[in-house]
């Protein structure tokens, strides 16, 4: 079976879609199969985008990349500077 990247707007549509359908008397397992995704992802999507809306969700799926690249730039700077101060001390 082949993977299938969603984005953060799908993944809340889907969301909605299933939370009609089990409204509307279907089992979790049901819906997700229509959905064509694992009850295991419906339940992990529902605990990270639950609640959210389409313009929330987008927004974290920002804030989320440029932290991780925040947290890059600063272990390479952290680094530099470990350099430097051994450099600095004659340690290498």
């Amino acid at each position: 079976m082949a993977q299938t990247r969603y984005k953060a707007e799908q993944i809340v549509t889907l969301l909605r879609q299933i939370e009609v359908e089990i409204a509307n008397g279907k089992t979790t397992p049901q819906a997700c199969k229509e959905a064509e995704i694992t009850v295991q992802t419906y339940y992990r999507w529902r605990k990270e985008y639950g609640g959210l809306r389409l313009e929330q969700a987008r927004r974290l799926k920002e804030l989320e990349k440029e932290n991780s690249r925040l947290k890059r730039l600063v272990a390479e700077l952290s680094l530099e500077k470990q350099v430097l101060r051994d450099v600095a001390q004659g340690n290498l």
